[in-house]
């Protein structure tokens, strides 16, 4: 359980404060408008930035005071953050050893990681090689290696191209199932949350307006306080 408790920041002149709760397991979607503080509230979670007030915890656990590296969960951006002089092998076992001093069982669990994502045998290949496609499952691929049990997803398929998209996020749903991970996702597209989330929080002028289960956002009824926004998939 990810329980986010009178959590506060501030962003220029907009005040935020959130208060969520995430079940074990499940896939939540975070949506909303642009600049509404979706993201802002993900790094506040991965403790990227620093609330003002309030609690993040994870099974009971304080986790305010861990660097993000020490907190019980990974993140993949929007951006792959590879780096380009290294190998698929090298940008995976950072996750392993930040010296990249790897053992035979790092690289059997990097061997394991790739297949995983439908690249095995690409170990010795470098990021300008691959597909925008590629990348961004060499970086889901390092997520994995971390081993942690909660995925924190900030829009990180926006750019690929609809069929592919759709392809990453059925990748990403059957790996929650496999590892029992708990996922929070934000995204600009309502038919992402329509995919692979059982819930969504909509998120509005830095607040979370309610929490929904996805299927009732499809609905011809979808809530009153949230009708105007477009919940609509494509077909």
């Amino acid at each position: 359980m990810i329980e986010i408790d009178d959590l506060s920041f501030a962003y220029g002149a907009m005040r935020m404060r959130f208060s969520l709760c995430v079940r074990p397991k499940e896939c939540l979607a975070l949506i909303g408008p642009s600049g509404a503080g979706k993201s802002t509230l993900l790094s506040l979670i991965a403790g990227f930035e620093t609330p003002l007030d309030g609690r993040v915890s994870v099974d009971g656990v304080d986790v305010g005071a861990m660097r993000p590296d020490q907190r019980p969960m990974t993140t993949l951006f929007q951006e792959h953050n590879l780096f380009s002089h290294l190998s698929v092998e090298q940008n995976i076992g950072l996750a392993l050893h930040p010296g990249l001093k790897l053992t035979s069982a790092h690289r059997r669990e990097i061997d394991e990681a790739l297949e995983r994502v439908d690249l095995a045998g690409l170990n010795r290949r470098f990021p300008a090689a691959l597909s925008g496609g590629q990348r961004q499952r060499v970086a889901l691929a390092r997520t994995l290696a971390r081993r942690k049990p909660v995925l924190l997803l900030d829009e990180p398929f926006s750019a690929l191209d609809p069929p592919l998209r759709r392809s990453m996020l059925d990748l990403v749903n059957d790996i929650r199932r496999d590892r029992g991970l708990t996922i929070i996702m934000v995204s600009h597209l309502p038919d992402d949350a329509a995919q692979i989330a059982e819930r969504t929080a909509f998120i509005d002028a830095g607040e979370v307006v309610g929490v929904y289960e996805t299927s009732l956002l499809f609905s011809d009824t979808p809530p009153p306080e949230i009708a105007g926004y477009m919940f609509r998939p494509a077909k």
